[in-house]
């Protein structure tokens, strides 16, 4: 049997594939199951590492990007796609999957119109309240629709092939590391701590908050702060001068990226998060952290702001929209939430309503249940 999944540009669509692949992986050790093959196609890698370790095969290919706005670069994408069309009907007729799963994001269109052409079937997985582009698109010929958020159902016509399964998530990142914590990332027991996730991308509009109420926050507080790759030296060099006549310069800490014990230690440490609303929302519930979440102003649909608001609705956190963030709102909402033992501990409870744990594995099951009849 051979599976193919599909997607990425960010971690938000990459790891949620790692962690079906995983439980693929699991099941065909437990079940004893031979000759099984699993693939993953996208324009780049993303993470090699990853990829080696949990046995995927990398097979690349290429995707434009159709952005919602003029840019000459729609132009070129365009070919850039058409060419990605042809090398992945090519490459997936040569692998011929006995199924094909799709994360969704433009980097996955080339490799499910191949699949659709060759008659493969095809598992979504949409992570948003509002789908995008292409998994509307691949709604209308998907075998199976998973769903992180039930809202989403009405973007999709065929309600008889939707399946409410909560979002994928990797084993290894659900558990926060509480012992050791604060020794391993060099932080003060005594003292609350804040984590900032950018994503991997990192978020300018949060860094910029963040590092204009640093001054105050580092006099009641520990940051611990996910920059993204690109704006790490950037955000040091700054906060190095905003901190010049700060006695608690060192409260404050940077990563440009957060392995998995790094990040499993910080969010142990963690009295409160401060994120984007991807997916990281559900590793935040998962985590039950209380937090504050930053949604895009302008992404596909609107779909950030939804996904904050619905998360939001569960009491699990609080929103502060992008036109409103200012350095005084975010020290203020940090200082509600953390100076109040009540409120914190209504918000972790209320984290637990919004995980389904089994995501990964209910979505594995159903592709290796079609694979094995396509096999067939």
């Amino acid at each position: 049997m051979k599976i193919l999944l599909t997607g990425g540009g960010t971690g938000g669509h990459f790891y949620p594939i790692i962690a079906v692949v995983q439980e693929i992986n699991k099941i065909v050790r437990e079940n004893h199951l031979a000759d099984v093959e699993v693939f993953y196609m996208s324009p780049n890698p993303y993470n090699e590492g990853v990829l080696f370790d949990n046995k995927i095969i990398y097979k690349k290919n290429y995707a434009g990007k159709i952005r919602g706005y003029f840019s000459i670069l729609n132009f070129f994408d365009l070919f850039k796609t058409g060419w990605g069309i042809v090398k992945s009907v090519w490459e997936i007729y040569l692998i011929y999957p006995d199924v094909v799963f799709g994360k969704g994001g433009y980097a996955s269109f080339p490799a499910l119109f191949a699949a659709k052409v060759l008659r493969i079937p095809v598992v979504i997985h949409e992570s948003d309240t509002v789908p995008g582009k292409v998994n509307k698109w691949a709604g209308k010929f998907a075998k199976k629709i998973a769903l992180s958020y039930p809202t989403a159902q009405e973007y999709f016509s065929r309600k008889e092939n939707i399946a409410y399964t909560g979002q994928p998530m990797r084993k290894e990142i659900l558990m926060p590391l509480k012992t050791n914590a604060h020794e391993f990332l060099n932080l003060d027991p005594k003292i609350k701590t804040v984590l900032v996730l950018g994503g991997s991308l990192g978020s300018r509009k949060i860094n910029e908050a963040i590092i204009e109420a640093l001054p105050t926050l580092v006099e009641k507080y520990q940051i611990v702060h996910q920059t993204g790759q690109n704006n790490f030296e950037t955000v040091n060099a700054t906060a190095e001068v905003v901190l010049t006549n700060s006695s608690h310069k060192d409260r404050y800490k940077t990563y440009s990226f957060m392995d998995t014990l790094t990040l499993r230690s910080a969010v142990g440490a963690a009295d409160i998060i401060i994120s984007r609303a991807g997916s990281t929302i559900f590793e935040i519930a998962t985590w039950q952290v209380p937090s504050i979440i930053v949604p895009i102003g302008k992404s596909n649909g609107n779909h950030q702001v939804k996904n904050a608001f619905a998360y939001a609705r569960s009491g699990a956190a609080t929103v502060i929209e992008e036109e409103n963030l200012t350095s005084n709102i975010i020290v203020a909402e940090i200082d509600r939430i953390v100076t109040n033992e009540e409120i914190k501990n209504k918000m972790v409870d209320s984290t637990k309503s919004f995980v389904k744990p089994e995501a990964a594995k209910v979505i594995a099951e159903e592709l290796i249940k079609i694979g094995l009849k396509h096999e067939i």
